[in-house]
């Protein structure tokens, strides 16, 4: 195993501190426990406003840390790598931003992640903190997995982070924001395709194995197993297959209407190979009438080292479109999409 790390035990507080170090006028540390496992938040808070934060294991960078700011995420919760954040410190989080107009939890579908947000919001709750939560399951390929009870949340969380994030920042209710980001759920299907393997620094060795000529098709972002394990085909045949047999088959779009598409790279993808992707879904959805509004490629929501990409798409409307469009200044927001 090769990585440029000095401890395992000690990536994610040497992460942590490396991020924040590196973007002060961004985000800053609340550690909450003697592990340093912790929360991210804004370096300048918004008063007066509903309140967002999500999480999720460490290991997906820029996920989540890097989507925290100005119209968007104001705090995530960092877990270990592939592991779910812990309640004491998701609570801690929803009460370091709260500001008395209520705090949504924006909540990738991993049973872990959902079991312990729910947990910290009951606690929440109970010292007065008004909560709300939305679980993203952007995932088209499989409806249960090792992780999760129905659909995963992989990189359309993203999508969803930005609708709802501008829809509290331009000073709507929690209910108001909590349905808007409903609908962007509703309308964002993603799937992508593995292959190779990547390495949690404390195993010491890949998750899983693939042969030369073998890529998985609909794996999770963790290595969870997809659809079907296959021979690598051309760029051309995986994109139209994951986006015309998987995507556009479970949320048809019509001709005429609108849509905002994120490509992401698993982590060891050359922007090269995701720009040839970008090329092949553009001629897909033209040739279909559907109409790309706008279209983010880059690194989003990576699994550590693992080669492969994803492709998500939103089905946009004028609400949707609104928030969308507004202002975001984020570490990788900012820099990979405005």
């Amino acid at each position: 195993m090769k990585k440029i790390i000095n401890n395992a035990n000690d990536v994610i507080d040497e992460m942590i501190a490396g991020l924040t170090l590196a973007y002060p006028d961004y985000v800053k540390h609340l550690p909450t426990d003697a592990t340093g496992q912790g929360i991210i938040v804004r370096s300048i808070p918004k008063k007066e406003k509903v309140a967002l934060i999500s999480g999720c294991g460490s290991g997906h960078e820029p996920a989540c840390a890097g989507f925290v700011g100005e119209g968007m995420l104001d705090a995530v919760a960092c877990g270990p790598v592939f592991t779910s954040p812990g309640v004491g410190p998701i609570l801690e989080g929803i009460k370091a931003i709260n500001t008395g107009k209520g705090v949504l939890m924006i909540i990738p579908n991993y049973s872990g992640d959902v079991l312990n947000f729910q947990m910290a919001a009951e606690m929440a709750e109970a010292e007065g903190i008004k909560t709300g939560k939305i679980i993203v399951n952007d995932d088209v390929a499989v409806m249960n997995s090792t992780y999760t009870i129905g659909r995963r949340g992989i990189a359309g969380t993203i999508l969803v982070q930005k609708i709802t994030g501008a829809a509290a920042e331009a000073g709507l209710d929690l209910d108001a924001v909590q349905k808007i980001g409903e609908k962007a759920v509703a309308n964002t299907r993603s799937m992508g395709i593995g292959l190779s393997a990547c390495t949690v620094p404390e195993a010491g060795k890949p998750g899983f194995e693939l042969a030369p000529d073998e890529i998985e098709i609909g794996l999770g972002i963790h290595g969870e197993p997809g659809v079907i394990r296959d021979k690598i085909k051309t760029a051309d045949e995986l994109t139209e297959h994951i986006l015309v047999d998987y995507i556009l088959k479970d949320k048809p779009i019509e001709s005429g209407e609108e849509v905002a598409v994120l490509i992401n790279g698993l982590g060891a993808t050359p922007m090269m190979e995701l720009f040839i992707v970008s090329r092949k879904v553009h001629d897909i959805l033209d040739k279909s009438g559907i109409k790309i509004y706008s279209t983010n490629v880059g690194n989003f929501m990576t699994s550590l080292e693992m080669a492969g990409f994803s492709v998500s798409v939103l089905k946009l409307d004028p609400e949707l479109k609104r928030y969308y469009d507004a202002k975001a200044r984020t570490i990788t927001w900012r820099v990979c999409c405005q």
